[in-house]
């Protein structure tokens, strides 16, 4: 069974900073674009970022653009997404996602097969 397991979430204050880091662990298997999805209460999932397999691809929702970094290592199947700048429409779950379909950055949720539990982000004022 795969399984994401995402970390690094918490209570942060407007304009800092969180580090978010996805593991994948279980059975074998190789992602090819991978992604963060967030969604706030009362607010549709949102693709925040998205990375291809390469890596040299990216996408990220014009709300976080500047601000967000996401980044792989393919080699110890890790997933990250810095976070600087924080506001307070940050606030969200955000979920690690992994493709098997696909293998470009991309804006939709729909391409992916795995996701995380989720971690929760809280900026306040």
């Amino acid at each position: 069974q795969v399984q994401l397991v995402e970390s690094g979430g918490g209570l942060v204050q407007a304009g800092g900073s969180l580090r978010l880091s996805c593991a994948a662990s279980g059975r074998t298997v190789r992602f090819s674009a991978m992604g963060w999805v967030r969604q706030a209460p009362g607010k549709e999932r949102e693709v925040v970022a998205s990375i291809s397999w390469s890596g040299e691809g990216t996408y990220y929702a014009e709300s976080v653009k500047g601000r967000f970094t996401i980044s792989r290592d393919r080699a110890k199947q890790m997933l990250y997404l810095q976070m600087n700048s924080l506001e307070l429409e940050d606030t969200a779950v955000y979920y690690c996602a992994g493709s098997q379909r696909y293998s470009t950055a991309s804006r939709y949720s729909t391409m992916y097969d795995y996701w995380g539990q989720g971690t929760q982000v809280t900026v306040s004022s």
